[in-house]
């Protein structure tokens, strides 16, 4: 009895439009693109918004002063994530509660935005950004950050020489975890924001002499970042 002829090899199915789909819209390219697009439309919504009015028109009364607190803090951290300046809101924080609450918001936003911030750099733009940490100083910042990441914030954070976004998404792309990351920020950002919420409580005082402490303080520790950072620039490349 002859033997049957051998079957040939099943051919392996191509995967299909749905699966080649979503392979390409979860690539690490279609996820960067993602986070640019993201940041643009909130930067677009924040500029038309234009939340520095509030330095100008205040609080609505209507809100109650605990809300208010809460939701400015929420806010906040939403426009430090859509790239809004940090001095602005630090400012009206101060304007619109005083020194104390003003600082409690101040603070509780920055965390909430830096996180933000690191939450989406981390899942949308780390795998397409990391490949390319080749150049000499970028190599060097990635090395700083993920083996030093809680004292290198806090120095970021404490002598502002780097922008606060930058920071937030070059902390995102290293290896670098969460809780230093927050930490950091949390501890980095008072004496800075605390003299912009001083300064922005006294802001129909700009003569008096807690204003001029609060803005002398202010443009100190800016000096003193710029310092920071020219030496961290050389030390990085004399590690590269």
């Amino acid at each position: 009895m002859l033997d049957p002829a051998p079957q040939p090899a099943p051919v392996p199915a191509s995967p299909g439009l749905t699966a080649r789909c979503t392979q390409a819209l979860l690539s690490p390219w279609s996820r960067l693109a993602l986070l640019v697009v993201l940041l643009a439309g909130a930067g677009t919504t924040v500029a038309l918004f234009e939340p520095q009015r509030l330095l100008a028109e205040g609080r609505p009364p209507q809100v109650p002063g605990g809300t208010a607190v809460v939701l400015f803090a929420v806010a906040y951290g939403l426009c430090t994530a859509a790239l809004v300046p940090r001095p602005i809101l630090n400012l009206a924080a101060g304007a619109l509660f005083g020194s104390q609450f003003g600082l409690a918001a101040a603070i509780a936003g920055t965390v909430l935005g830096a996180g933000v911030a690191f939450g989406l750099g981390r899942l949308l733009g780390q795998d397409a950004l990391r490949p390319l940490l080749r150049g000499r100083w970028s190599a060097a910042a990635d090395r700083q950050l993920s083996r030093h990441g809680f004292r290198s914030m806090l120095a970021v954070r404490l002598f502002p020489g780097v922008p606060f976004a930058a920071a937030n998404y070059c902390a995102a792309v290293s290896r670098m975890g969460w809780m230093p990351f927050l930490l950091a920020t949390g501890l980095g950002c008072v004496p800075n924001t605390a003299a912009y919420t001083l300064a922005g409580s006294q802001a129909s005082a700009p003569t008096s002499p807690t204003f001029l402490i609060a803005m002398g303080f202010i443009a100190v520790t800016g000096l003193a970042g710029l310092v920071v950072a020219w030496r961290k620039r050389g030390r990085l490349r004399e590690g590269s």
